[in-house]
């Protein structure tokens, strides 16, 4: 049974930071795509960053260069640092695993965890 628990989420004024942390179980990280996604209220969900299997990264438009997506595949949990967050990045964060590992901004992801709230003021 695949479980993905996200933590790390809270409140912090716009400028501050955030890491997001998402621990696996039930799949081998190291051959799956792993992607965070956001749902903002009012909002459809949408991909922040991707990493695939080989450790390649992809990120959307609004959060490259703010935002860094990694994972320790022997620990099995996807990270999500965020720096110079804006209030625009206030959402339910969603840490998810798709089957494949690569092409990853274009799979599926069949696999998520119950996410975590970030909360950014102005």
């Amino acid at each position: 049974q695949v479980v993905l628990v996200e933590s790390g989420g809270g409140s912090v004024q716009a400028g501050g930071s955030l890491r997001l942390s998402c621990a696996g179980s039930g799949f081998t990280f190291s051959v799956t795509c792993m992607g965070w996604f956001r749902q903002a209220p009012g909002k459809e969900r949408e991909g922040v960053a991707y990493i695939a299997k080989v450790g390649s990264e992809s990120y959307a438009d609004s959060v490259k260069g703010r935002f860094t997506i990694s994972k320790d595949n022997a620990k099995n949990t996807l990270y999500l640092q965020m720096n110079s967050l804006k209030p625009e990045d206030t959402a339910m964060y969603y840490c998810a695993a798709a089957r494949y590992g690569d092409y990853c901004s274009s799979r599926i992801y069949n696999a998520w965890g119950q996410g975590t709230q970030v909360t950014v003021s102005s």
